[in-house]
């Protein structure tokens, strides 16, 4: 089965039932999904940012984490030199030079629905799925 490597975005939009929801899950149908492990932890800070800011409850926060943990996401490891190397060369974050890498690295497609990331990955020459 072929994979899609999934980011932050796109999960939180499924997670949280935003309009892309319906689209994001044809897209990935019939594919297997996969992530740097640092997507997992990531998911933990966006939720952890909305409670502090008082967008949500815990309550949600637990609803949330049900649905999450439903969605079959496969981890996969990062290599830390190629991802500094993409991080040096576009001047940007370590966490999306990891998504990038990992995208080069496994030769999957880039779901997200974050347009910086749309824009940098296809200056790098990767198949971008968009919303």
């Amino acid at each position: 089965m072929k994979n899609i490597l999934i980011d932050t975005s796109a999960l939180v939009a499924v997670i949280a039932n935003e309009p892309e929801k319906v689209k994001l899950i044809k897209l990935v149908e019939g594919f297997s999904l996969i992530a740097p492990k640092s997507v997992y932890w990531e998911i933990g800070n966006a939720f952890s940012a909305m409670l502090k800011r008082g967008r949500i409850t815990f309550k949600q926060v637990e609803k949330a984490l049900m649905v999450f943990n439903e969605i079959p996401v496969r981890y996969v490891d990062v290599d830390l030199r190629e991802s500094l190397v993409v991080a040096d060369r576009h001047r940007i974050y370590a966490y999306d030079a990891y998504l990038l890498a990992s995208a080069m690295r496994y030769k999957a497609p880039l779901l997200t629905l974050d347009r910086q990331m749309v824009r940098m990955a296809t200056e790098m020459c990767i198949d971008v799925l968009e919303v």
